[in-house]
């Protein structure tokens, strides 16, 4: 049989031919997946009921509602089959006690919500999250038959798994959500973009808010607040029951940095720069050493700390656990599914200074069975957990290897029969009894009931406040006696006030603002409270107060940081917003002579005022300022607004500077208006002294200008001594700006063979109208040396144009013969699907034959073959690391690093991810096509992007940068930009050598 079977029937008879013990939908325990000490792990659903859970829910009657994901991902693969009818809102009953579905009622179909990511029932209402709509389904008359379908809100119409994800009920009566980083604008059902109680629109250009957020509203979906912000992918938001919030995000694929947080109100969470929007590899002042701390942007003033680091994985549905049935060390914890990891984790959380500390326990994890892919997780009223298994061998990439399975898992300790009595609404008794509740449906019916209610519900609310045990308990209380109206309910939160649970003092403060107390008589009274994380929350409930009263209490608040806690720091910087020329001068003049602390030069490394520069320049002379601590400050200037005394600050700090300093300062400054300035000038002749031959001295020349015949030339020979890095081709495009390809012909036509073609190979990859022409010429040349020639070729062919280029000459028969077989492999792997398609026509296609000459075996036949790990990974260091590092924090080579991709994909996804690479593209890595006004191309990665420019990884290692002003158009490709003939490069013993190798890679989490 030939290894080109289409891909899903490939996958699916590949997934039948697994060993049984590892596919199995019955029984109990489950083999291949191992539950925490005291925890049994049952099948409630399978694949007779159900295939390809994205999300589920369990409403306040115990029953499972699901979102299927069949149709995952049509429009990126047609290939795939597809439900006419569309995707299933299922609902999971067991009406016989015994542990098992027994009932499958269908809610609704259709295409609209194919593969939706998240669903959230409340009561008769619905919430569906499906990519650019979010639907509430209405379902008045309890039928399980929606009778009406209403859009909440629209966002950018992309199919992407970094959209919109799941709502949830807080103890406060609002939705939270999050979407990701390419939900890129929120829009109301009209398709006006939302604007949020701040004044802000919801969109991520940066203004002020990127990436993805954290939103509330009111249950229907007005008032809008974006809570916090620059994540990357959060998959759900978890809410406590004192209103604090908790959620995981996804790194870029491969670099073991997936973080969970604790959501600080109002908090940057630094995935990309706060100022300019530049991807964490851009290059910055004071880089964080650890890429995982890198990747958020951990050393910059103004990103809220992390709280844990999990490593690679891709995190899926969370949730706080706040029942009583499973084993202490999960109560009051995040319970969290990471599909990539495949295990379900528990976070236990400890107060920590201001912010919190974590430990992550394995609740239900994977020992043999690699297709286990727990993308959600929720809590049943019992108590019990149920788990959404997709059931995958792969995940992530946007791609799917199994359409057949699926799963829903209910976790309990051992011999727990599932046993859910409904709530009795029909009395305030019942009501506060149903608000105790582990599972949010009840506690939102319940929560419901009460308010409505008000003064009614009053004594029974008293009675948990004044006896319940579980601070949770009376936390869920406090929200509903908070809202009485009148003095009842500011008796209430003065009650709280007083407590000695800091959680509950928090919880009034919260409770104070949500229902328009005066929250600065509130916080005066917590303004010297001993706990830390008490005086936070004062400090973020001051954002936006414009009090001579916020000031003297922020002023407080400062003076109390203790300069050791990041979490303390962030508070105030975001109570300080907007208010900083106001609130630092003032604790200025409190601190007096005593600024210069660890506390005090925290405080000024953080503020955005023209009042800190004068001090932030104090410190970097210092001599006593350790080189770290001076790169710490440098890295504040470029937080602070362009202004006169910014510039002037920077300029200060030149004289008598030894050449870091100057250096430092040359890449802070403002170009603009300091052109003519002597001091300038040779300050930046220092610096390019100090920094010949590296990114510093590119980026320098770039910035500046430079045009000095001598730096020229410095160029010139730092392109050719490095043509396969950065600077190799960034000091190339600024000699081809300068002066053309003039002195790279001389190279190229110079009697130095290695020196000719390393002047070929760095304008090619520099790229520009200029250098394409050349390149062209060069390889069409048949006086010359064929490995020039064949060179040239190479930088020709990936062009988005010179591909094209390079095919007609080939077609029109004036290719040479030494270079057809070169040429056809160029051209049959091609990025660009109509050059691909017009070679393999042209030269014929090639048999995915190996490099001993053998045609592939079946990919069932493969996947279940043991290989060497060690021989694999000699084969992978020779074909592979020039694009992918295996490495543990090991910064990106070009594609996704590879370090953890075992506990990622099963072996079934790893074949396919090596010889069918456009399968599945990571999130981030696709490829970009940049077509620039000189008529040239430019095909790579988007690595960063600030409003002014596009830094692309074009190669290994290699990134160019490229003003938007100059740039013509840009366009994503659906292929991957890793070519599919990387069989033909190894025998078939080493492919199977190599994906062992890959399969030994990691557990997918640390």
């Amino acid at each position: 049989m030939p290894h080109r079977l289409p891909r899903r029937a490939a996958l699916g008879a590949l997934v039948a031919a697994l060993p049984a013990a590892t596919v199995v939908w019955t029984g109990t325990p489950m083999p291949g997946v191992a539950a925490m000490p005291g925890l049994e792990a049952v099948v409630f659903a399978d694949s007779a009921m159900l295939t390809n859970p994205t999300d589920l829910d369990v409403d306040a009657r115990g029953r499972v509602w699901v979102l299927e994901g069949f149709n995952y991902r049509t429009a990126m693969h047609p290939e795939n089959p597809v439900r006419p009818e569309g995707d299933r809102i299922l609902i999971l009953e067991d009406t016989t006690g015994d542990g098992r579905a027994d009932k499958e009622t269908v809610f609704y179909q259709g295409r609209d919500v194919d593969a939706a990511l998240g669903i959230a029932v409340l009561g008769g209402k619905v919430i569906v999250s499906a990519y650019e709509h979010v639907f509430v389904f209405t379902d008045a008359d309890g039928d399980d038959r929606p009778e009406k379908k209403e859009v909440l809100y629209t966002l950018s119409p992309e199919e992407s798994d970094h959209g919109v994800h799941a709502f949830t009920y807080g103890p406060d009566g609002r939705l939270y959500f999050n979407v990701g980083n390419a939900s890129k604008v929120l829009k109301d059902p009209r398709g006006n973009v939302i604007v949020d109680r701040a004044g802000n629109r919801v969109t991520s250009e940066g203004t002020p808010y990127r990436q993805g957020m954290v939103l509330r509203a009111e249950p229907d979906g007005s008032g809008v607040e974006v809570l916090a912000h620059n994540f990357r992918n959060p998959y759900e938001v978890a809410v406590d029951a004192y209103g604090t919030l908790w959620q995981s995000d996804n790194d870029d694929d491969g670099n073991r940095a997936v973080r969970i947080n604790y959501v600080m109100e109002h908090g940057n969470f630094g995935f990309t720069d706060e100022m300019t929007g530049a991807g964490w590899s851009a290059h910055r002042t004071n880089v964080e050493p650890e890429i995982p701390k890198r990747h958020w942007h951990q050393n910059d003033p103004g990103v809220v700390p992390n709280l844990l680091y999990t490593g690679a994985g891709a995190p899926s549905g969370i949730m706080v656990y706040e029942g009583a049935l499973l084993p202490a060390p999960l109560r009051g914890a995040m319970i969290h599914a990471d599909a990539g990891a495949s295990v379900v984790r528990a976070y236990p959380v400890r107060r920590d200074g201001a912010g919190y500390a974590a430990r992550s326990v394995d609740v239900l994890k994977s020992t043999t069975d690699a297709m286990f892919r727990p993308v959600d997780v929720a809590a049943a009223p019992d108590g019990s957990l149920f788990v959404a298994d997709w059931y995958d061998p792969g995940v992530g990439g946007h791609d799917v290897g199994d359409l057949s399975h699926g799963r829903v898992i209910r976790l309990a300790p051992r011999g727990a029969r599932y046993r859910v009595t409904p709530p009795d609404l029909s009395t305030a008794a019942g009501a506060v009894a149903a608000l105790a509740s582990p599972n949010h449906a009840a506690r939102q019916l319940a929560h419901a009931k009460l308010a409505s209610l008000g003064a009614a519900a009053e004594p029974q609310l008293a009675g948990v406040w004044r006896t319940a045990p579980d601070p949770r308990r009376r936390a869920r209380a406090l929200w509903l006696l908070a809202a009485l109206p009148g003095d009842a309910g500011a008796r209430w939160i003065g009650a709280a006030l007083a407590d000695t649970n800091p959680d509950l003092r928090i919880t009034a403060l919260r409770a104070a603002r949500r229902y328009d107390r005066d929250p600065l008589a509130v916080a005066a009274k917590l303004v010297r409270d001993p706990s830390p994380q008490v005086r936070r929350e004062v400090a973020l409930a001051l954002r936006g107060e414009r009090s001579v009263e916020a000031e003297r209490l922020w002023v407080a608040l400062a003076l109390q940081h203790d300069g050791r806690d990041r979490w303390y720091l962030e508070a105030l910087g975001i109570g300080a917003d907007e208010q900083w020329d106001r609130f630092f001068p003032a604790w200025r003049h409190a601190a007096g002579d005593g600024w210069n602390t660890p506390a005090g030069r925290d405080v000024v490394w953080r503020a955005r005022t023209d009042s800190a520069l004068p001090l932030l320049a104090a410190l970097i002379r210092d001599p006593r300022t350790p080189a770290a601590e001076r790169l710490r400050y440098f890295r504040a200037f470029d937080f602070q607004r362009r202004s006169d005394a910014r510039q002037r600050t920077l300029l200060s700090l030149l004289d008598g500077a030894d050449g870091t300093t100057t250096t430092l300062v040359l890449a802070a400054l403002d170009t603009g208006g300091v052109a003519a300035d002597a001091r300038l000038r040779a300050a930046l002749d220092r610096a390019l002294d100090a920094t010949r031959g590296t990114q510093e001295y590119v980026e320098l020349v770039r910035k500046y200008d430079v045009r000095d015949p001598a730096r020229a030339d410095e160029l010139l020979q730092l392109a050719l001594a490095t043509p396969e890095s950065s600077e190799g081709v960034e000091a190339a495009r600024v000699v081809l700006r300068r002066s053309g390809v003039a002195p790279f012909r001389a190279l190229v036509e110079g009697d130095d063979p290695d020196r000719a073609v390393a002047a070929l190979t760095v304008v090619g990859r520099a790229g520009g109208s200029a250098a394409d022409a050349y390149v062209e010429e060069v390889a069409l040349d048949r006086a010359r040396p064929l490995a020039l020639r064949l060179a040239a070729a190479r930088m020709w062919a990936p062009g988005w144009g010179g591909s094209v280029r390079l095919l007609k000459v080939a077609q029109e028969g004036k290719l040479p013969d030494d270079m057809k077989a070169t040429v056809a492999d160029l051209l049959r792997t091609s990025w660009r699907p109509q050059v691909r398609d017009a070679a393999i026509k042209l030269f014929g296609a090639p048999a995915l034959t190996t490099a001993d000459g053998r045609t592939l075996p079946p990919l069932e036949a493969l996947a279940v073959r043991t290989g060497d790990a060690a021989r694999g990974r000699v084969a992978f260091q020779r074909t592979c690391a020039t694009c992918h590092s295996t490495t543990r924090g090991a910064a990106p080579v070009f594609g996704p690093g590879l370090s953890a991709i075992g506990g990622k994909l099963a072996k079934p996804a790893l074949y396919t991810a090596v010889l069918h690479p456009s399968s599945g593209i990571a999130f981030g890595y696709e490829g970009t096509v940049l077509r620039l006004r000189d008529g040239s191309q430019a095909v790579g990665i988007v690595a960063s992007e600030t409003a002014d420019e596009i830094a692309l990884r074009v190669g290994p290692g290699i990134t160019t940068k490229y003003r938007k002003s100059e740039i013509a158009s840009r366009e994503t490709l659906d292929r991957s930009l890793m070519p599919e003939g990387l069989a033909r490069s190894l025998t078939e013993q080493q492919l199977v050598d190599v994906v062992e190798y890959l399969a030994s890679l990691g557990s997918g989490h640390d």
